[in-house]
């Protein structure tokens, strides 16, 4: 049976997902008709735009901007705060539909999600009328729009969902590849940063076909194991598998593709905050405690990085999972501009647990000694 994947991508998700929750509670009007903002701390100098409506981005309104200069461009535009446990419940209501369509649904970030239809689209007749589906049971029984796309392979899917938005499907097989994939610009295609590209574009590449077609040799030459990558990708194939997430059996994690370089640490603290409600709601729902939590930021130039750290004791807190993150990320960062974080756990188990060293029980027999000593003089 030929694979089927579909790429699942909502769109302007903390945007949709608040202005969906605003009119299920009779708060109209809708956010996404007018210039409205989804934006951090107005009176912080941190407060940046995290999301806008179409409306905004006509009036020149883009993602990461301070809230004071989207002020400047709408004197009247809308800002409304983040609300990322909204936003998890959202997402985990979306990946439960998904899960209608097929068994194998892996969740990519928040607000993404890849379903191999492999062996479930005929049950739909068509990867098209399937995809449709889906797309119009999201809209009417969730009250947000996504873009969904479809090929052989994830990273296709991936890039088909990219195309023409809001509330679309596209298809992005092998055979349609030098018509809809090879005219885009090189920093179209997935694992290509600015570096990568600015390289590219000096050696004449400045389309994604004109990488597909060069040399594969010169191409390892230049970038190493990563141009073997992008030529593989350029090709439309899938050399190295899109990460998603372990079997809940092993741990539970997300991740979030930016939609713009974070240079920021408030703003990224405040990604991770989102990221860290979203897994711990998954870790709570399983009814399981993790002891491991890890951080992956990758930058701007696809540059991965990681770091890891086994609990004292196990957990389903978000409180601490976050606490947790946000020291991991501080001795990660090194302040390149970044494009995706994540944040998993592992060793997951059904037990909670705490776990002490000697010096713990040393000072525990200390204090249990001073407290009897303190009964005995009273």
């Amino acid at each position: 049976m030929s694979a089927v994947y579909f790429h699942i991508d909502v769109n302007s998700a903390y945007l949709s997902w608040t202005a969906a929750k605003r009119l299920v509670d009779g708060n109209p009007p809708d956010i996404r008709r007018i210039p409205s903002v989804i934006g951090g701390d107005e009176s912080s100098r941190h407060g940046i735009v995290l999301a806008g409506s179409l409306p905004a981005k006509a009036l020149g309104i883009r993602t990461g901007e301070p809230l004071i200069v989207a002020r400047r461009r709408a004197p009247g535009l809308l800002i409304l705060p983040p609300d990322y446990g909204l936003y998890a419940q959202c997402s985990q209501a979306l990946m439960e539909l998904l899960s209608q369509f097929s068994p194998d649904v892996f969740q990519y970030s928040i607000d993404e999600a890849f379903i191999d239809m492999s062996r479930s689209v005929r049950l739909f007749g068509s990867p098209l009328t399937a995809a449709e589906t889906i797309r119009s049971r999201v809209r009417e029984e969730l009250g947000f729009t996504v873009n969904i796309g479809i090929s052989s392979n994830r990273l296709l899917a991936k890039t088909a969902s990219d195309f023409e938005k809001p509330d679309k499907v596209h298809t992005l097989f092998p055979s349609e590849m030098e018509e809809k994939f090879w005219p885009l610009p090189i920093e179209d295609l997935f694992f290509v940063g600015k570096s990568t590209a600015l390289r590219l574009r000096s050696l004449g590449i400045t389309t994604i076909g004109q990488l597909a077609k060069s040399d594969h040799a010169m191409i390892l030459s230049v970038f190493k194991s990563h141009g073997d990558t992008i030529w593989n990708y350029a090709n439309g194939i899938e050399s190295t598998p899109l990460s998603h997430n372990d079997a809940a059996s092993k741990g539970f994690g997300n991740s979030l593709t930016l939609q713009y370089d974070v240079t920021d640490t408030a703003v990224a603290k405040h990604v991770l905050l989102s990221l860290c409600e979203t897994v711990g709601a998954r870790i709570r729902a399983a009814g399981a405690y993790v002891s491991v939590v890890q951080v992956q930021i990758v930058d701007n130039d696809f540059r991965h990085t990681s770091r890891q750290v086994t609990l004292a004791s196990s957990t389903n807190v978000t409180e601490k999972l976050y606490t947790c993150a946000c020291e991991l990320f501080d001795e990660l960062w090194d302040h390149r501009p970044i494009r995706l974080l994540g944040v998993s756990t592992g060793k997951a188990t059904q037990e909670h647990y705490e776990q002490y060293d000697l010096f713990d029980m040393q000072k525990n027999e200390k204090l249990s000694r001073l407290n009897v000593a303190g009964d005995a003089i009273r």
